[in-house]
């Protein structure tokens, strides 16, 4: 079983079926198809507002590419030091924004809460043209350990951004799985908590290749076009992206995956705790984060477990990710298998 990453998993069926259904036909190039226009209003009909859809074919694009729109070339990004934009993405931020810098801080579980960000921000000393003053405060929903943001959360970020007049941004790879544990409105969460702009991820969660940036300023749409075009993130059979969205939103697929991930998570981590394990803190997506003996990790990989260690969070922590596709009544077997 691969809880290495959700990355590894494959296409979901609904994804597959659709694909296979637009694959004979000749459309326009580079999103003039029929497909692609429609785009626009199933996400403004999910979000309950109007919003510009842009799809780009990775996360890192979908990130960078949207806070391109969101800070100046000589402005700054605050986000977690635990960010993917600041642990993984090497320097795409600088990259497509020109030059902005990441401000990185420090919060619980990879959180940034809303005081800890107000005394972040006010503290920053202004040397005027010598220093870099934010511009933007990026969030990751769900958090790179795992943790899930609530509505008040980011409400009260939200207000933090207003008071400093900062856009906020929310990196939303599991964004998927964070909505099947809240089980609220993904307009509470995002658009009237004060977030700009979305990376609506789907990749890791049944999709082929492909995540959107979700605006919710619309304005900012011909600004994000230029800036995908001049990446080379245009793609000319644009229709391919568009139908794996489609699909992925129609009747809730994207909830049902991670909802399943999420389960699968949570079974595999009621057979750790029962082999000896603890999480360091609360599973609330599909990633758990475990303290274990090394002989309960080479037990499970004996087992046929693949997971990695987390070294940031201790020499005998290890992260599991559950995917969509993972199979629950095997998980539950595992300790059957442990002994």
């Amino acid at each position: 079983m691969n809880f290495a990453s959700d990355n590894v998993s494959p296409f979901c069926p609904e994804i597959l079926e659709a694909l296979t259904k637009d694959a004979s036909v000749n459309a326009p190039a580079y999103g003039g198809d029929a497909l692609s226009q429609q785009l626009d209003a199933a996400f403004s009909e999910l979000f309950d507002k109007e919003v510009a859809v842009i799809p780009v074919a990775t996360g890192t694009a979908a990130n960078c590419i949207s806070l391109s729109a969101l800070v100046s070339p000589y402005g700054g990004v605050v986000c977690h030091h635990e960010a993917h934009i600041n642990e993984d993405e090497s320097t795409g931020v600088a990259f497509f924004t020109g030059g902005a810098k990441l401000l990185p801080m420090d919060g619980p579980a990879a959180k940034l809460e809303a005081d800890g960000l107000d005394g972040f921000v006010s503290g920053l000393v202004d040397r005027g043209v010598h220093s870099v003053s934010p511009e933007c405060v990026a969030i990751t929903q769900a958090t790179e350990l795992g943790a899930v943001y609530t509505v008040d959360d980011v409400k009260a970020i939200g207000e933090v951004c207003r008071k400093h007049d900062l856009r906020l941004f929310m990196d939303g790879a599991r964004f998927a799985n964070a909505m099947a544990h809240l089980k609220c409105h993904p307009a509470d969460v995002t658009w009237k908590a004060g977030v700009d702009a979305l990376s609506f991820g789907a990749t890791k969660n049944g999709a082929i290749a492909v995540d959107a940036i979700v605006l919710f300023d619309t304005s900012l749409k011909p600004r994000i076009e230029q800036a995908r075009k001049r990446s080379g993130h245009l793609h000319s059979k644009h229709r391919y992206l568009a139908t794996q969205l489609l699909a992925y939103i129609k009747d809730d697929v994207w909830l049902k995956n991670a909802a399943h991930a999420n389960a699968a998570a949570q079974a595999l981590a009621d057979v750790l705790i029962k082999q000896g394990a603890s999480l360091t803190h609360a599973a609330e997506g599909n990633e758990l984060f475990v303290k274990m003996s090394p002989d309960l990790a080479g037990k499970l990989r004996d087992a046929g477990l693949m997971f990695h260690g987390w070294p940031s969070l201790g020499a005998d922590v290890y992260r599991f990710v559950a995917a969509w596709n993972a199979d629950i009544v095997q998980i539950t077997k595992l300790n059957t298998t442990l002994g």
